[in-house]
């Protein structure tokens, strides 16, 4: 029976035909394991998995296999982008068991959701002896079984209620030096001949980064910004970037930043893009840096991927492109000094191979290499040239797949970012791509507080649309917090209120659907469904955790209301951090950023004005291009009609009849100023 021809998800579609009788998530598929008194085989994977894709083809379309499984257990296959709940509850359990994690996540379970036995991938025939081995055990030793896997679960849950409570939820937070033990943590494993933290393999820390960019903002002192940019220099010459087309891979295989895992993720290349466009307003305040043209370069052109490759026709962003084209992993990417004189000739096949690093031995398999760019190129035109004629001969190889599923939180991180950088590059096209996103997060995936409801606050969000359809998968705190983010700073750049009142309506359910009751959040509202244990990890993975990035959201949406009991919430989430920034810095990147943002006010910054006056957008840029970290921005026209719509406009006029900037701090605002030049010495003196 294919039941997952209905999905939403495009990788629970790429199963929908596989032998396996695979079930969805859901009620029905744990009480068919009851009814048949058989385990439940849990797979959990991605779109963009390279070796999600290989089990599937050794084991979930090989017939034998298939008929192994479905006399055996019931299979239940879930998208972890999906639900991200699920995978964090069953990662805990593999982690636990195996001392790893990885996707595909393999796990067999009671027909009560108990993990008993976990792992990742498997080859074809291990799998089989797995499959064979748990039928077996189930029959011959039920009880046992369960009893070991109720341990388990209660064993998991007490682990996961430990780390939601870390940290002292009693006292004083001391944030500045709190941030300089973090910086100085980072600085111990800062690989510096290289660049990044720890060895390979390596990830883009991409919050990390942005917290180092405030740090250096706030306190000017080493070695913040250069472990900032030499990270950003090192990704955006390797091979994690794609320097053809531009965008991020998910990870480098390897220390260098040579070869990367090809899979590219909307969320890495929205806080890249981010990470990058502060990076430039930094450098480019600092005399004697040269980092600003690389950092512009690669914001923009990472925007433009985001746009070219992940924007659907609905106006969202879809969730990643696959590892893999025409069946092998990096096809689409890399190239040999043969197919580089084949486009373009001798002379500039071998051109291109000295200015991209192409050898004949070759950085990745089969002779191929992995494009990269560690030097600027003496004869930027040509080079300039190459690299379109080689853009357009990479149009015509086989295409990863894409994954068009549109996921709230991640969505919420690019508005944010492309609204950052459609005013600080003046690019009217990156602007208009974020309003258009917001758009549709808010008119398919948001549900407005019932007006019937006794409880104030009660807005929902799905975590996932696809073709303009919201899927059946509850939003998480993630999804709220960051959509809340973006729409901030949308509202913010536009002057558009509405963004903000939505923004507000999310970040109330997230005080009451989501509160822990002792300062912190879990990761499930308390209207979603129950897992064997409610999530609630305040560490920072790929994306910032769902309480950090609620502390964000909520302390902006404060400096803009003036409400108290936002940023009280935002400095009580902040209590888990001293542990995590002690141990592993890393990890707290987010919440450090936001401690940062803490300790700069945040600055608050109205700018009024007309909206045809070109005035009002300088002002605006040039308050963006130096204001300090976590600042907030409201844009309005200056007049009677802001009153009430965003609190930190309201009193806010025009001067003597034109555009105006106020800089403030706890709605306490020094004298108003007219020029962009006045604007940025006010808020450096601040």
């Amino acid at each position: 029976m294919n039941r997952l021809k209905g999905a939403t998800s495009p990788y629970l579609l790429q199963h929908a035909d596989n032998p396996v009788d695979w079930w969805p998530w859901s009620d029905e598929a744990f009480a068919e394991a009851k009814r048949r008194d058989v385990p439940v085989l849990l797979s959990v994977g991605y779109a963009a998995c390279h070796w999600c894709h290989v089990m599937a083809h050794e084991s979930f379309e090989d017939e034998a296999t298939a008929a192994l499984v479905n006399g055996n257990l019931v299979a239940i296959k879930v998208d972890r982008e999906e639900r991200p709940d699920i995978d964090a509850v069953y990662m805990s359990a593999t982690q636990a068991m195996t001392g790893q994690g990885g996707w595909p996540m393999t796990v067999f379970m009671t027909p009560d959701g108990d993990p008993f036995l976990c792992g990742t991938y498997y080859p074809r025939a291990r799998f089989t002896q797995l499959v064979t081995a748990v039928a077996d055990a189930w029959k011959k030793s039920k009880t046992q079984i369960q009893s070991e896997s109720e341990r388990i679960r209660q064993s998991l849950a007490e682990n996961a209620a430990a780390l939601a409570a870390l940290g002292d939820r009693e006292g004083e937070l001391n944030l500045a030096e709190l941030t300089a033990g973090a910086v100085a943590g980072l600085e111990s494993s800062f690989d510096r001949a290289r660049a990044g933290f720890g060895g390979a393999p390596k990830f883009p820390p991409s919050m990390v980064l942005e917290f180092l960019l405030r740090y250096d903002e706030r306190t000017g002192q080493w070695p913040a910004l250069s472990m900032a940019e030499a990270t950003c220099d090192a990704m955006a010459r390797g091979g994690l970037y794609d320097q053809l087309g531009g965008g991020f891979a998910r990870y480098s295989v390897d220390a260098t930043w040579t070869v990367p895992h090809f899979e590219k993720m909307l969320y890495d290349n929205a806080l890249l893009a981010g990470v990058y466009t502060h990076l430039w307003r930094r450098t480019g305040q600092l005399r004697g840096r040269d980092g600003a043209a690389l950092a512009r370069r690669v914001a923009e052109e990472t925007c433009d991927f985001m746009l070219r490759e992940l924007r659907t026709p609905e106006g969202g962003f879809a969730a990643s492109l696959d590892a893999d084209s025409d069946g092998s992993e990096g096809a689409f990417y890399v190239w040999t000094p043969a197919q580089l004189r084949e486009v373009l000739g001798d002379d500039d096949g071998d051109f291109a191979a000295g200015a991209f690093h192409v050898t004949e031995a070759g950085t990745f398999e089969h002779g191929a290499s992995v494009l990269q760019r560690l030097t600027e190129p003496e004869e930027r035109e040509r080079f300039d040239r190459i690299r379109g004629t080689l853009l357009t001969a990479r149009e015509g190889r086989p295409r990863p797949g894409r994954d068009d599923k549109v996921v709230a939180a991640w969505n919420g991180i690019a508005i944010g970012s492309l609204a950052e950088a459609g005013v600080l590059f003046n690019r009217p096209d990156l602007l208009a791509a974020a309003r258009e996103a917001a758009e549709l997060l808010v008119s398919v995936h948001y549900a407005p507080p019932k007006e019937s409801s006794p409880v104030v606050g009660t807005a929902r969000i799905a975590r996932t649309s696809k073709d303009g359809a919201a899927g059946s998968s509850a939003g998480l705190l993630e999804d709220y917090a960051c959509v809340a983010a973006g729409l901030l700073k949308l509202s913010g750049v536009t002057g558009e209120a509405r963004w903000a009142t939505v923004a507000g309506t999310l970040l109330q359910t997230v005080l009451t659907a989501f509160a822990d009751g002792n300062g912190g959040f879990y990761d499930t509202a308390d209207h979603g469904e129950r897992l064997i244990f409610r999530p609630a990890d305040p560490t920072d993975n790929a994306t910032p955790s769902g309480a950090f990035a609620a502390a964000d959201a909520l302390l902006s949406y404060a400096a803009l209301t003036g409400q108290e009991r936002p940023r009280e919430a935002a400095a009580a989430a902040l209590k888990v951090l001293p542990p995590i920034a002690a141990k592993y810095p890393r990890a707290g990147g987010m919440g450090l950023a936001v401690a940062e943002a803490l300790l700069s006010g945040p600055a608050e910054i109205a700018i009024v004005g007309p909206d045809d006056d070109p005035r009002t957008a300088d002002l605006l840029r040039a308050a963006m291009h130096v204001a300090p970290p976590g600042a907030v921005f409201a844009l309005g026209s200056g007049t009677e009609a802001d009153d009430g719509a965003v609190p930190l406009l309201a009193d806010r006029p025009l001067v003597s009849g034109g555009p105006a900037a106020y800089v403030c701090r706890g709605f306490t605002c020094q004298a108003p100023v007219t020029t962009p030049a006045a604007v940025r010495e006010t808020l450096r003196r601040s």
